[in-house]
């Protein structure tokens, strides 16, 4: 049925037979998908679409029809909850309250999702640092091109620095970073030297009951390895996601740890 619905559009549209044109409904015939439960649930939501196309037809009834060649299909969007990433979603409000109410005069966030660094420099003077060049210009935010293995600030110079959800991905080459088994180590230790005596680090990282290496994703560690890697900072605060929960306690399985650290005086 999608086939000969494809086929009849194609007919009624003749004038506008050009590849971009057939390529915006080719999605209801192909490519197939391997798996037959998947292949199954993309087929649903593929007929959803055309069954609702033609639904809005009847509806529109003298007045304006969406033209095929301007089709946009979202056809994972209609969900019966809103999507979320617990952990990015924890991780970066956590943060986010702890250096607002901290209040630093300078802030600088190396490496972490570019919605949180954008919103916390609208409240707190912030600096991000980046492997990757952003592509847009934000009037609030100063932006620094730069690797977290060599960041471009003096030792000991800045009170309050972020990094959430990066440290574990260095040296694994998933960014486009040189490959180095020994990524995460150096990355925590050119984080701990820029924090001024007395200063924050606020870092995140996903935590295990073994170290493991999730080769080309990211790292994960035991809690007893992550306490002598961010040694001598002391850890004021530590949270962890699990699952779609955020809490004070660890557990013996794959989360996300939150640190609060400090730099001794």
């Amino acid at each position: 049925m999608l086939v000969i619905e494809a086929c009849r559009l194609y007919d009624e549209h003749k004038d506008m037979q050009t590849r971009e044109y057939w390529n915006r409904f080719h999605f209801t015939v192909w490519p197939p998908h391997f798996g037959l439960r998947g292949h199954w649930r993309r087929w649903k939501r593929r007929w959803r679409f055309w069954s609702e196309y033609r639904k809005y037809c009847d509806l529109a009834t003298g007045g304006e029809l969406p033209a095929p060649e301007f089709f946009y299909p979202c056809l994972d969007d209609a969900t019966s909850t809103t999507p979320v990433d617990p952990s990015y979603y924890f991780q970066d409000a956590w943060a986010f309250e702890k250096i607002v109410r901290a209040r630093p005069v300078q802030h600088v966030d190396v490496g972490s999702h570019h919605k949180f660094v954008a919103l916390l420099s609208k409240v707190v003077n912030t600096t991000m640092v980046d492997l990757r060049p952003l592509p847009v210009v934000l009037d609030t935010l100063a932006f620094t091109a730069g690797s977290i293995l060599a960041l471009p600030f003096a030792d000991a110079s800045i009170p309050s620095v972020s990094s959430l959800c990066v440290v574990e991905h260095i040296g694994l080459g998933r960014y486009g970073d040189p490959l180095d088994p020994d990524g995460t180590v150096k990355a925590v230790a050119e984080l701990k030297r820029i924090v001024q005596p007395g200063g924050d680090l606020y870092i995140s990282v996903p935590v295990d009951d073994v170290n493991r290496i999730y080769f080309n994703a990211h790292r994960a560690f035991c809690e007893e390895y992550l306490e002598r890697l961010f040694a001598p900072f002391e850890i004021m605060e530590r949270r962890y996601v699990f699952g779609n929960e955020f809490t004070d306690k660890i557990r013996p399985e794959f989360g996300t740890g939150c640190y609060h650290l400090r730099c001794p005086k």
